[in-house]
């Protein structure tokens, strides 16, 4: 296993790499859903899905309650304490998401996937990685490189101790378009994640920063590590 790729030479859209698992007649789990996104697209495609979406964050769970798609179900819960039964999920994922698990409740969290999982199915988890012209930006104000070293510590351990299998290791990068420094910043700087802390100071350095690139409307290419784990 590795933490980072340097030469990334598949550029797709991440659903079209989701696609290709069979997720037909499937009883799937997500896990720190976040605004649905993901979870909205895998139930539409297909057929025969039954998705269970659970989010920790109170204020996006009430948000997430009032889609009405018949074949999702939103549970405000925590990726280590999921209120499931044993062996009952086809398919567990999560999306950018493992690195905010506590590191002490990291193990703790893939222990509860191994068990809700039936025998030999699937967990899903795709992590950003710390690397790239994008992540040179957001680092300035929001750092987490300590955060996603831990995650892949934390499913690197889980697999040489036998809990997991790697059945495989994807790394590619996603398209990313800002129209100017303006869409940037309320995209990736006014939310709830970095607290808000920034000061005018700061703001002005990641402008400099953006505006190195080229200024205007950017594409960035950033990238992300999948690990595709059998419940052994």
């Amino acid at each position: 296993m590795k933490l980072l790729e340097k030469n990334i030479t598949q550029t797709i859209n991440e659903s079209y790499l989701i696609e290709t698992l069979n997720l037909n007649n499937k009883k799937i789990l997500e896990l720190g859903c976040g605004n649905a996104a993901m979870t909205k697209m895998i139930a539409k495609n297909g057929f025969d899905r039954q998705i269970i979406a659970c989010e920790v964050d109170e204020i996006q769970h009430k948000k997430n309650l009032k889609e009405e798609i018949e074949n999702i179900e939103f549970i405000l819960a925590q990726a280590q304490d999921i209120p499931l039964e044993d062996n009952s999920i086809d398919f567990v994922f999560m999306f950018k998401s493992f690195h905010h698990v506590p590191k002490n409740m990291m193990q703790k969290a893939l222990s509860e996937i191994k068990r809700v999982l039936k025998p030999n199915a699937i967990a899903y988890i795709s992590e950003p990685l710390f690397q790239g012209d994008q992540n040179e930006l957001i680092r300035l104000f929001h750092d987490e490189e300590q955060e996603r070293i831990d995650a892949f510590e934390a499913i690197k351990e889980a697999v040489e101790k036998e809990e997991f299998k790697l059945f495989q290791e994807v790394f590619f990068q996603s398209e990313i378009t800002y129209d100017n420094f303006e869409d940037f910043e309320n995209k990736m700087m006014n939310v709830t994640y970095n607290d808000n802390n920034i000061d005018e100071s700061l703001r002005n350095k990641v402008k400099e920063k953006y505006e190195s690139f080229g200024g205007g409307k950017l594409t960035f290419l950033k990238p992300f590590r999948v690990d595709i784990l059998q419940k052994v």
